[in-house]
């Protein structure tokens, strides 16, 4: 008779798991170079790289195996997602940057993978905004400019600063910056260049579905964010549609469908009961929606969701399920 240990078999190892994410990254990832040109690859390999090294030293510092913990492609996920949120002409040495930091005081800092409170990703990208806010406003300006440029500029070797008329404000700058200028919400859409970002939206969407339909994900973080923006976005617009943008403009811009779907989800650092990922996520979308609203920062995705990441031991705490056959305490 053979006898087997008193566990049950994961369906999924983490290596598959990462390596399934990365893959429903992919549509987003050619929409991204069609939209943005290719500098968008340099990024990641710049991160992945500064991720996977900064991962590796420690590793090495701490006497672990790096054969295993590199294996599990956590760092790798890191990398691609951090440059996924980074502009794609980024000088190469702060996407680097941005990558070490990710793993280094995101992960590795806390003890590694599944114990770090924040996402890494997101801990790479704040730290490096907050550094150098400069550079990660350098967008490019329309999808024509983004194919028309030496590849000096594509590597991160160029002085973006020197050559203004490539570069240009996204929907969420010119959005916050028109109306401090005073103008109203219809003005400041009327002047946006044509906008392709509904197709990134359906993008992300894409490798989402696939990620839920596999059940890597679950629905309630992702619709509980884009809730989290629509509402009060819808509130707010329906009491001063001058003053605040409608509920579509902020689902399909900055980080909010991406962000819904491969940050927020992070099984690590997310709610981990059923109510709690309501809150969670709805917490994130409000968060999102207040600080584009009145913050000094357009988007917010990532402070959001590092300010939730905090709040995750209190919402577990007070959303554990009641146990069938359990009473609840007065």
């Amino acid at each position: 008779m053979r006898i087997a240990g008193p566990w049950i078999r994961p369906r999924r190892r983490v290596p598959q798991v990462m390596l399934a994410v990365i893959l429903a990254l992919l549509p987003g990832v050619l929409v991204s170079v069609a939209l943005q040109g290719p500098g968008i690859l340099f990024q990641l390999v710049y991160c992945c790289i500064g991720a996977l090294g900064a991962e590796a030293g420690i590793l090495r510092l701490r006497g672990r195996d790096l054969s295993s913990q590199l294996g599990d492609y956590s760092a790798l996920l890191t990398g691609v997602l951090l440059g996924l949120c980074l502009p794609p002409w980024l000088p190469w040495w702060q996407a680097l940057l941005a990558g070490s930091l990710a793993t280094a005081v995101g992960k590795q800092l806390f003890g590694g993978l599944g114990q770090n409170p924040f996402n890494p990703a997101m801990v790479g990208y704040v730290m490096v905004l907050v550094s150098l806010p400069a550079s990660l406003a350098l967008w490019p300006a329309d999808t024509t400019t983004a194919w028309n440029l030496p590849w000096a500029y594509w590597l991160g070797l160029g002085e973006l600063h020197e050559v203004d008329a490539w570069t240009g404000a996204t929907p969420l700058d010119a959005m916050r910056n028109g109306l401090r200028a005073q103008l109203t919400v219809t003005e400041v859409t009327a002047d946006l260049s044509t906008d392709f970002a509904w197709l990134l939206a359906v993008a992300w969407g894409l490798g989402g579905v696939w990620l839920w339909r596999r059940g890597l994900i679950q629905w309630r973080i992702p619709i509980a964010v884009l809730a989290g923006v629509a509402l009060p976005a819808l509130i707010a617009q329906a009491v001063d549609a001058d003053r605040f943008a409608s509920a579509g403009f902020h689902l399909l811009h900055g980080a909010t469908i991406f962000g819904a779907i491969f940050i927020a989800t992070d099984p690590v650092s997310a709610s981990t009961t059923p109510r709690g990922r309501l809150i969670y996520g709805f917490g994130i979308g409000l968060l999102t929606w207040v600080i584009r609203s009145f913050g000094d920062y357009p988007d917010g995705f990532a402070f959001a969701v590092m300010l939730l990441n905090m709040l995750v031991p209190v919402i577990d705490a007070h959303t554990v399920p009641r146990v069938y056959g359990q009473e609840h305490r007065s």
